[in-house]
């Protein structure tokens, strides 16, 4: 099977946790924008500290920046058999850069699957996670700005996937494992 993945969703809705796990069952890598970013922020690097900037008013990163770096990160031999990507596209315009990176190797898109959450949710399990892992950027007027953005910018995306009939939604709302179970029906990928 084919494993060429968009997963969206609003910050906190799961992405990361599921991403994760389908990359697991499907051995394809799950390619992450945040955990990039994370990894160049604590290593104090150029990049991480532009990330930081950003991230810590809850602004996204320029898209020449993310664009490049996922342009080099699907080049790499592991993606060979496919990827899942968590956290890009973010708008249309990286929408139409992720074609293009594809058109270039000759492959396309298989599937977008969005993981749906109720706002109130993700902004409480946002704030969990802060406190549990220090995360200094997610205070609750960030996320809300987040929430915000992901809205007014990233949402859209949905729509394009759905007319190019791409898309699915599944609720993200349960057990990790029940969450994982119809994210794999979604896809057409055997459950478990």
């Amino acid at each position: 099977m084919s494993a060429r993945l968009v997963l969206l969703g609003p910050p906190g809705a799961g992405k990361g946790t599921q991403a994760a796990r389908l990359a697991e069952r499907l051995g394809v890598p799950a390619i992450s924008t945040g955990d990039i970013f994370r990894a160049n922020i604590k290593g104090g690097t150029e990049l991480g500290r532009l990330a930081q900037e950003y991230s810590s008013r809850g602004a996204l990163v320029p898209d020449e920046v993310t664009n490049a770096m996922v342009r080099d990160r699907l080049a790499a031999d592991d993606t060979a058999e496919g990827f899942l990507l968590d956290g890009y596209p973010r708008n249309v315009a990286q929408v139409a850069e992720l074609d293009a990176i594809l058109a270039d190797s000759g492959l396309a898109l298989d599937r977008a699957v969005e993981i749906t959450a109720d706002p109130e949710v993700v902004t409480e399990r946002l704030l969990k996670r802060a406190q549990i892992e220090g995360r200094e950027d997610d205070t609750a007027d960030v996320i809300r700005h987040r929430l915000d953005v992901y809205a007014s910018e990233t949402a859209p995306i949905s729509d394009l996937y759905a007319q190019r009939g791409l898309l699915s939604q599944v609720d993200g709302i349960g057990g990790v494992d029940e969450v994982t179970e119809r994210l794999l029906g979604a896809i057409g990928a055997p459950a478990s």
